[in-house]
């Protein structure tokens, strides 16, 4: 499966490309307010407005940097109601795929409640790479209200 690599902070993470409707770069975002922190904004994406959330500050508490490689990656999701809807995802050194099968994907045996999205590894000749599986950000109680607001 082929996996698009991209970095929060220090750290490598790795999300399956089938879901990826389109990588671009940041573009200017209007702040929604009383929406939990992570999500950076919302912006106009071919007539529909979808939500950005930073996967910097989802992940480890502080925002994305504005680099020339941060990007938003166009995700296509199922909302709990069953629909297909897109998401930005933000994040930073979006500049590499790999090409993975399953099997070389590592369970750790660890789970953390708090980020069910976090899945499992892949080794990468000296880099270690954390998976993210959409489907389970998607599923995150915390992020329901969000995800059913936006219209595809």
């Amino acid at each position: 499966m082929l996996m698009l690599l991209f970095y929060v902070k220090s750290e490598l993470y790795a999300i399956e490309s089938s879901s990826i409707v389109a990588i671009i770069p940041k573009v200017s975002l209007r702040k929604v307010h009383h929406l939990p922190e992570y999500v950076a904004g919302i912006f106009n994406y071919r007539g529909t407005i979808l939500p950005v959330i930073d996967l910097c500050h989802l992940i480890q508490g502080s925002p994305s940097h504005s680099h020339l490689s941060t990007r938003i990656m166009i995700v296509n999701y199922t909302s709990p109601d069953g629909t297909l809807k897109q998401l930005g995802l933000m994040a930073e050194r979006v500049t590499e795929t790999l090409n993975r099968s399953e099997d070389e994907i590592v369970d750790l045996g660890v789970r953390v409640d708090a980020a069910p999205y976090l899945s499992g590894t892949i080794i990468d000749s000296n880099r270690i790479i954390q998976c993210i599986k959409l489907e389970c950000l998607f599923s995150d109680p915390r992020h329901t209200n969000l995800l059913t607001g936006s219209e595809n």
